[in-house]
């Protein structure tokens, strides 16, 4: 395995689930939480690796680190990598769907 290689199961941190993400999947997009140092390509193998699917296209985009303050101290949130997949209208990942 090269330097540059991430392992599929690595690639994939977890799912974002929310509101949004919830109507983005009626539309055959998924959204997950990656490694910051994946690539298009690597997410879209990943996905095809792990939940058998046939994926079309992904964006991916850094999610900067929001503000936060606890009792004297401020800072912020740490920062992340997120992907957005999508899928064929034919293809769903099943672990979302509850298949």
């Amino acid at each position: 395995m090269s330097q540059g290689t991430i392992l599929p199961e690595k690639v994939l941190i977890e799912p974002v689930l929310s509101e949004k993400t919830n109507i983005m999947r009626e539309e055959g997009k998924y959204v997950f939480r990656v490694d910051p140092a994946a690539t298009k390509i690597q997410i879209k193998e990943a996905v095809r690796v792990l939940f058998k699917v046939h994926p079309i296209s992904c964006r991916v985009m850094v999610v900067g680190g929001k503000p936060k303050r606890q009792r004297y101290r401020s800072g912020y949130t740490s920062s992340w990598k997120k992907a957005i997949v999508r899928l064929p209208k034919d293809e769903k990942i099943s672990l979302f769907e509850g298949i």
